[in-house]
């Protein structure tokens, strides 16, 4: 390239073409790379932030609607025992009809702790199972070894 020199003079400047790799030097060709490798780690770095942002956003959204769907279950069932005591009250007063649904559901609630309880008790500790099972293994290994 020819310009003008403040002397007054021309001067010839060589210049490299960025957008041609083949005419740039192995320490331009490497600084280019670290350069562009950083840009991608940040642009890859942003797109995961975004996309953990907007999981974290879905999440949340269900999370809300599972909490009020749990919520309208609940007096969805509140809803079904007042009308099973109002349907039982066509029969009898609204007193005993209500007195007999309370029993039911304390039964019923009864029935479900003895079941829970029992579940509880069996399940063994996670270290005593596996304090069984090395015990086993061992044996097993001492039994091949002889």
């Amino acid at each position: 390239m020819t310009g003008a020199s403040p002397a007054g003079g021309t001067t010839t400047v060589t210049t490299t073409d960025p957008a041609d790799p083949s005419q740039l030097s192995t320490a331009q060709l490497v600084s280019r790379m670290t350069e562009q490798t950083s840009t991608l780690v940040r642009s890859e770095m942003e797109l995961a932030k975004a996309e953990i942002q907007q999981t974290v956003k879905d999440v949340g959204r269900g999370a809300g609607l599972f909490g009020a769907s749990g919520v309208l279950a609940l007096y969805g069932g509140g809803a079904l025992v007042a009308t099973v005591i109002l349907g039982l009250s066509t029969f009898l007063d609204g007193w005993l009809a209500a007195l007999i649904v309370t029993v039911v559901l304390f039964a019923i609630a009864g029935v479900a702790a003895l079941a829970g309880k029992k579940k509880v008790q069996q399940a063994a500790p996670p270290v005593e199972a596996t304090k069984r099972n090395v015990a086993r293994d061992i044996a097993a290994v001492k039994e091949a070894r002889s």
